[in-house]
């Protein structure tokens, strides 16, 4: 939790904000990884613009089973993470 601000939020890409907040935030993981122990996101590909951080991950929740691809928008505010846009591969 320390990498992102206080008011971070998580949303889908053009979509709504799903979590805000430290707690919310926290609550998504500890419930992500609870549901899948496993959970791995491999770094395919990264963009750098400084205030903005693209991210291109494949992740499998168990190992060997089904993976999906994301791109994960990240939006810095003094060196943290201020929100994280997440667009989901079909």
């Amino acid at each position: 939790m320390a990498f992102y601000t206080e008011d971070a939020e998580l949303a889908g890409f053009n979509g709504s904000v799903n979590q805000a907040g430290h707690a919310a935030i926290r609550a998504r993981h500890l419930e992500l990884f609870a549901e899948f122990p496993e959970n791995r996101a491999d770094v395919v590909n990264e963009i750098d613009l400084g205030s903005i951080v693209m991210v291109h991950e494949r992740v499998a929740r168990t190992p060997g089973g089904d993976s999906f691809e994301v791109a994960a928008i990240y939006t810095l505010r003094d060196g943290k993470i201020s929100r994280v846009d997440f667009a989901r591969g079909g």
